[in-house]
């Protein structure tokens, strides 16, 4: 038996002693609760994050202006070609071959050598800035100057499902956490009542590659989107039965939350359960805000007329593009909106007609959210990024369109704390590749989290032993864009 008698073993005759003596453990308490601490409570180290709640506010690593995020997503790919890079020398050579200097070209659908496309559009510099834009988009025009058109965009995906894929999740192939779900997995909610990641689609279409676009691949299945409904009541199901009293409804769901608590504890690696139990809790705090969030009558005629509100063909892009103003005032961290589900703005033929009718959905709206946050004092706060998953070719197909572009095409961002009226990077003469500050999708996503105070070198989830991130190790922030 152990001497307790002994020097290293004196007993503790009071508490004076105690405290004396134990002090020095102290801190060893403290020490060992954070490094016991799951990576999923804190996704930033020891920046933030409460115990037992990986959906809480996490500190940056930085600060940044850009708290939310609203993606507008042109689904199919826009023509930068038509839009926001002018190129003469692409009229001057309308009908020809693509010229021997620009190399061996690989397209979609394998028509590199058909002939050159000229623009059909009227263009004009606009804003104090004198940004460069055609005569598609009017009202966005008008929001020149709070801009930063990035013309030297690039990504890999030649076709729709990588396209799409990488644009969103950073890789071609499907299974990796989309862009949302890292920043929920970084940043956390900044609303525990309302998702922190919301997906709103223009129709019931199907984007490609379905929920991956907006899911959390190898991470905890909570970081993921959810989905609103385009039209009618955003949110099926929210409100609770006349006849369900608020009791009984609080009993209900601790009754299933107990039920569902005793299943997942020998079931600790089912990210799926954990998700859905979180869902439940969320759905219940939900029917105390969320029908408030998404209730557009509260909304002045002037307001919903600025979206377009009062127009068919912008009445749906524009109230999603409301919904998105109306989320990110409440603290929605991340809100994602699709034009053209199921690749409509894919234009190999047709250009003029395909891209006519797109715009005039979006650029009403877009415009418009642009012009409410900033009248609110939410655009220094709110990242607004608009583009597809590539831009078109030069060449023509079939006569009256374009192929696939994703080795240079257009993308723009708005608000959280850039400096708008500018424009970064280039095409060559023909709007083939980017050749002046390429900003692949990888660096696009690190600048997206730059902007929100994120190093995202710093941001990593290991996933079987390995540190991933979003930018798959290529990616770095583009530090010579402007900041206001």
């Amino acid at each position: 038996m152990t001497d307790m008698t002994a020097p290293h073993h004196e007993i503790l005759t009071n508490r004076r002693d105690f405290l004396r003596r134990g002090g020095a453990g102290f801190g060893s308490l403290a020490l060992s609760y954070l490094l016991g601490q799951d990576q999923l409570q804190a996704a930033l180290g020891d920046a933030g994050g409460s115990a037992g709640n990986p959906m809480s506010a996490k500190l940056a690593h930085r600060a940044g202006k850009a708290k939310s995020v609203i993606f507008l997503f042109m689904e199919g790919g826009p023509s930068h070609l038509d839009t926001f890079d002018p190129k003469p020398l692409l009229r001057k050579l309308e009908g020809q071959s693509l010229p021997d200097s620009f190399g061996t070209v690989i397209t979609a659908m394998g028509e590199s050598r058909a002939p050159l496309l000229a623009d059909k559009r009227q263009w004009a510099q606009h804003g104090e800035s004198g940004l460069w834009m055609s005569d598609w988009l009017p009202y966005t025009s008008k929001v020149a100057d709070e801009l930063c058109v990035v013309r030297s965009c690039a990504s890999n995906g030649i076709n729709h499902a990588g396209g799409v894929c990488q644009m969103n999740t950073g890789s071609i192939f499907g299974g990796r956490p989309s862009l949302g779900a890292w920043v929920n997995y970084g940043l956390g909610s900044m609303n525990q009542d309302l998702p922190a990641f919301v997906v709103l689609k223009d129709s019931d279409a199907q984007v490609v590659n379905g929920v991956r676009n907006w899911g959390s691949g190898f991470m905890p299945a909570l970081y993921q989107g959810v989905q609103f409904e385009p039209d009618g009541t955003p949110i099926a199901n929210l409100a609770t039965p006349k006849s369900m009293s608020d009791q009984r409804q609080r009993s209900k769901l601790a009754f299933l939350g107990k039920l569902n608590q005793d299943y997942s504890a020998a079931r600790g690696d089912n990210s799926q359960l954990d998700a859905r139990i979180k869902s439940y809790e969320l759905a219940f705090r939900m029917q105390a805000e969320a029908p408030e969030a998404v209730d557009l009558t509260k909304e002045s005629e002037a307001t919903k007329k600025l979206y377009g509100l009062d127009q068919p063909q912008t009445a749906t892009f524009g109230r999603n593009c409301l919904l998105a103003r109306r989320l990110v005032e409440r603290g929605v961290r991340f809100v994602q909106l699709y034009s053209g589900a199921g690749s409509k703005w894919d234009a190999h033929d047709k250009i003029e007609q395909n891209h006519t009718k797109y715009f005039g959905e979006t650029d009403k709206p877009v415009a418009g959210l642009i012009m409410d946050l900033r009248a609110r004092g939410l655009l220094d706060e709110t990242l607004v990024v608009w583009g597809g998953e590539f831009g078109r070719t030069p060449m023509s197909e079939k006569g009256d369109g374009r192929d696939h572009n994703p080795t240079g095409f257009t993308m723009w961002m708005a608000g959280g704390g850039i400096k708008g009226g500018q424009v970064i990077g280039s095409t060559d003469d023909l709007g083939l590749r980017a050749v002046d500050q390429k900003m692949h999708v990888h660096d696009l996503h690190a600048t997206i989290l730059h902007l929100m105070g994120v190093d995202h070198t710093k941001l990593v989830f290991k996933y079987k032993g390995r540190p991933e991130r979003i930018d798959m190790n290529e990616g770095n922030p583009n530090t010579k864009i402007q900041m206001a």
